[in-house]
């Protein structure tokens, strides 16, 4: 029964409930499958119960699992806030902490903020998380967050830094080719980039956007941001760009400014417990100067 209690059991345990399979709940936790499988296996037969049946989508938790899970979760959040304590180290700036952002966020504005960062704290270690999936600070998948919607749990210390907006960009190359659009019909005899299959978030967002620009009328649709942002570098078509990050771009030229406008706030998430430890609080700091000077870049040339 000892090794019932060991946290290593409801770690792999709370992994797979999230992630669904042994591969990713390994993956997750810097593991291996087999290790993940054992820990399952063990934790089954002290308690006597199955936790996990197999499914067409990978492991199905029984109803014993889903029982227990709200337990195993709050013992994660507890073991991570041990975790941070011991890194601070009286107040030293090191240690681990978990940044998470979205595709374009993480691999298009972060690497210049985080990496001076890192320069000025050289035990500080960031862990960064690009996911367009909203990690749960409260479960502790992640310390600080990077959102472009205001978070509703009041467990969070949440601020506002800034806002961008969303327009409609091609190459100069591609406009010479098929011309410059001139009223948002003229859309519909473009080639267009943009998503697969949208998400609540992104239909709120579309709601705006010119009636020829939509699922069905997308020359190239993808769900993943970096590659959508990839065919427009390259030509392929008329889509859709963070302004700010637009501007940084000289191959980029905008297109029908005021009939496609979508202003987006970007809001800065953290755990109010983690507000008095040192790393993640010069973390944070760091993110909100960093992402207010980028916000205000939207003002920039067309």
């Amino acid at each position: 029964m000892a090794e019932s209690l060991s946290w290593n059991l409801y770690r792999s345990f709370v992994a797979v409930i999230r992630e669904g399979s042994l591969s990713a709940a390994a993956r997750s936790l810097g593991t291996t499958q087999p290790t993940v499988g054992r820990h399952i296996a063990a934790l089954e037969a002290a308690l006597g119960q199955t936790l996990f049946i197999r499914g067409q989508d990978g492991l199905l938790p029984t109803d014993t699992a889903r029982a227990l899970e709200g337990q195993a979760a709050e013992m994660a959040s507890i073991a991570a806030s041990l975790e941070r304590t011991a890194a601070n180290r009286g107040g030293e700036i090191g240690g681990v902490v978990r940044v998470t952002a979205s595709e374009i966020v993480g691999v298009e504005v972060l690497p210049a903020i985080v990496a001076p960062l890192r320069a000025a704290h050289p035990r500080l270690q960031l862990e960064l998380v690009l996911s367009n999936r909203p990690q749960d600070l409260l479960h502790r998948e992640a310390d600080i967050a990077i959102r472009m919607f205001r978070p509703e749990q009041t467990q969070l210390i949440a601020r506002r830094v800034g806002q961008v907006e969303i327009g409609l960009f091609a190459t100069p190359d591609y406009l010479a080719r098929t011309g410059t659009p001139a009223r948002p019909a003229d859309l519909e005899h473009h080639s267009l980039v943009g998503f697969d299959v949208p998400g609540e978030f992104l239909r709120q967002v579309m709601r705006g956007a010119p009636p020829a620009f939509q699922r069905e009328r997308f020359a190239f649709a993808c769900d993943y941001d970096l590659a959508q942002l990839a065919l427009i570098r390259a030509g392929a078509g008329i889509g859709g760009c963070q302004v700010a990050l637009a501007h940084r771009e000289p191959v980029l030229r905008r297109v029908l400014p005021d009939a496609f406008a979508m202003p987006m706030e970007i809001w800065l998430t953290m755990h109010e417990d983690l507000r008095r430890n040192p790393p993640c609080r010069a973390v944070f700091d760091a993110l909100v100067d960093g992402l207010a000077a980028y916000a205000e870049d939207t003002a920039g040339p067309s």
